[in-house]
């Protein structure tokens, strides 16, 4: 679905104009996205296979939830609105715990360049596995999975092509956030 986008410079500050999405990967105009990764209190994280008609990355594992960030929309809002649309899921902004903002750019093809700021949040999933409704157009599947395993694919077994290729250091924040929130809450 396109949608109209803010664009932003590469240091993520707005230049003052809004694009459609399509536009904005067509140039490589960097825009706002965010991530939301849930985790249970027993250790697994929420990953989400993306739709088998998805532009970039069909069927490969991914973040819980992860969207665009609509033109004049705060942030939080967002990543709301974008939970309840992917995963059928009523979180407040309270929930969120903000670990931070990734930039990405990674060409596709000449005419998809995907220049984002990844907004990336850790919730807590508190509602049973099977009572998530995903969003049949953009998920292929849902799983849950033990951090341990999430961690040891990306990392010792390197499993190519199962994973989005998000860049190591981005991976290696995520995981660390959700083992220092498990800790805490033990």
């Amino acid at each position: 679905m396109d949608e109209l986008v803010d664009i932003l410079d590469a240091q993520g500050n707005s230049k003052g104009i809004s694009l459609m999405k399509s536009e904005a990967h067509r140039m490589g105009w960097f825009h706002p996205t965010v991530h939301v990764w849930f985790y249970t209190k027993n250790n697994q994280v929420l990953i989400q296979q993306r739709g088998k008609d998805k532009n970039t990355f069909p069927l490969l594992w991914d973040v819980s939830v992860a969207g665009h960030v609509g033109a004049g929309e705060l942030i939080e809002i967002s990543a709301l609105r974008e939970v309840q649309e992917e995963i059928g899921l009523e979180i407040r902004l309270i929930d969120l715990y903000k670990i931070g903002v990734f930039k990405s750019i990674q060409k596709h093809s000449k005419n998809l360049i995907d220049c984002e700021f990844h907004h990336t949040y850790i919730c807590e999933l508190k509602v049973p596995f099977n009572s998530l409704k995903k969003q049949e157009t953009e998920v292929e599947s849902l799983a849950l999975i033990p951090i341990n395993q999430f961690k040891k694919e990306l990392f010792e077994l390197n499993i190519q092509g199962k994973y989005v290729p998000h860049k190591k250091t981005y991976y290696q924040t995520i995981i660390t956030a959700l083992e220092k929130v498990l800790i805490k809450s033990q």
